[in-house]
């Protein structure tokens, strides 16, 4: 198999790895395309990264930068005008709604932190472009219905950032070992998490820094003094902003599941755990957790330790597919596939980079060089269904039901028992005071978007 070339989920036609540059090669499919105006809001390190591969592949012509720091906005205007062909400097904005006003953005990113993908994402949509959208795609479960009501009512293309969904490794071993049926039935899938990402430091609040809207940056979001472990990135520490471990890290690999073996709602989801060992400093996100999503016959379990070892070094991030005939381990980094009959010969392969064709990729800062190939086929992918007006590989809808799948598990958690789903309803069943939780309050004036009138 060329891995430079895969099929995607659902797709007929192979997936063009010619790789665009600085000098401006893209793939051919796209290279005389009338280039698309885009706009970014949210400019730090993931949308910047989101951006990056976008130019990489087509030839679009970055318009709009939106950020409500103004430190980080300047930056990202320089380093987008060195980046793109035009080499011209974007508008900047420090209000989102000013951006979306001008309707003139065929493509927008969202990439602010999680309390804030709803609005804007829904704006975007309203204002005639197609979008892409980090994960998770909302903080509670009634943004994510609003979000994909919005998509559908306005006929838009929305993508989501769980780029597992385009990872070329990963398609090897879902085409190869899980659609032929290699590993029999399958179960049990364990998904995880040991990575130390939660802070543990406890440093004073102060006053926000002159160049921080902080109170735009907030929003809807509940009012907390400023403290500089919000701001930048570390607000994925706080419960207020996003939905912790589960919520960052846990829907990468549920949503990765979910697609390998085309899996839709569960019927149940349990979850426990909190804060268990890293007791002291500011956050407040659980440093320990077990979630289980049961399905027809399989169960998905989740579990997160920011403390200790993991369990096996080589995959502390990771799925694990238990099947009667094998087992396969898979990452962003590798996969493994251990087969149960004696003699059978296991198979082992890496990640694929792509430094050589894509030489900017060597010096781009926080770049995670072995997300970018991912990144760039599923831009390729949305463009696609852009230019199709059809469904993207992560569209909104199964990123809505990862996102939401993974809220559940912490709602579970919060109320000390099992969930029952109903995907017809879209609602929790037989649980007043869970079903309430499905909808965060928002902070005025900010208004909580309704499917019924997006």
């Amino acid at each position: 198999m060329n891995r430079r070339r895969f099929l995607h989920a659902g797709a007929a036609a192979l997936t063009s790895a010619v790789a665009a540059s600085a000098a401006g090669r893209y793939p051919a499919e796209f290279a005389d395309e009338k280039p698309k105006r885009v706009g970014l809001i949210g400019c730090g390190w993931y949308g910047k990264v989101d951006l990056f591969r976008l130019i990489q592949v087509a030839p679009v012509e970055v318009v709009s930068l939106c950020d409500v720091d103004k430190n980080m906005l300047a930056q990202a205007a320089d380093m987008v005008a060195a980046r793109q062909a035009s080499k011209k400097k974007p508008r900047t904005y420090s209000d989102y709604r000013e951006m979306l006003k001008q309707k003139d953005l065929d493509i927008v990113l969202v990439a602010t932190p999680d309390h804030w993908h709803a609005l804007p994402m829904i704006a975007a949509v309203q204002a005639g472009a197609d979008v892409w959208v980090q994960k998770p795609i909302s903080v509670d479960v009634l943004e994510g219905q609003a979000m994909l009501a919005a998509a559908r009512k306005h006929q838009r293309v929305v993508q989501v950032g769980t780029q597992r969904r385009s990872t070329p490794h990963l398609v090897e071993a879902r085409d190869r070992f899980l659609k032929t049926g290699r590993l029999g039935k399958i179960a049990l899938v364990e998904i995880c998490c040991y990575y130390a990402t939660r802070s543990r430091p406890n440093p004073p609040d102060t006053k926000p820094p002159e160049y921080l809207d902080y109170e735009m940056w907030t929003g809807p979001a509940p009012m907390r003094p400023y403290n500089e472990m919000v701001h930048p990135g570390r607000w994925r520490q706080f419960m207020e902003y996003g939905n912790g471990m589960v919520g960052d890290m846990a829907i990468h690999m549920f949503d990765m599941v979910r697609w390998m073996l085309d899996l839709g709602w569960p019927r149940r989801i349990a979850s426990c755990g909190g804060i268990l060992v890293h007791k002291e400093g500011k956050a407040n996100i659980s440093d320990t957790q077990t979630a289980t999503w049961e399905y027809p016959d399989l169960d998905i379990v989740w579990q997160h330790r920011v403390w200790g070892q993991p369990p096996d070094p080589k995959y502390p991030w990771a799925a694990t597919f238990y099947g009667e005939k094998g087992t396969l381990k898979a990452s962003v980094f590798s996969y493994d596939f251990i087969p149960a009959e004696k003699g059978a010969e296991p198979v082992h392969r890496d990640v694929t980079y792509e430094l050589e064709q894509y030489p900017e990729d060597k010096t781009e800062e926080r770049l995670e060089r072995h997300c970018a190939p991912a990144i760039r086929y599923q831009m390729q992918d949305f463009l696609r269904a852009i230019a199709a007006r059809g469904r993207p590989v992560a569209d909104i809808e199964q990123g809505y039901i990862s996102s939401a799948s993974c809220i559940l598990a912490n709602v579970a958690m919060q109320l000390g028992r099992t969930l029952t789903w109903d995907a017809e309803k879209q609602t929790i069943v037989g649980d007043a005071e869970a079903a309430r939780l499905l909808r965060r309050p928002y902070r005025k004036p900010w208004i909580h978007p309704e499917p019924g009138t997006v």
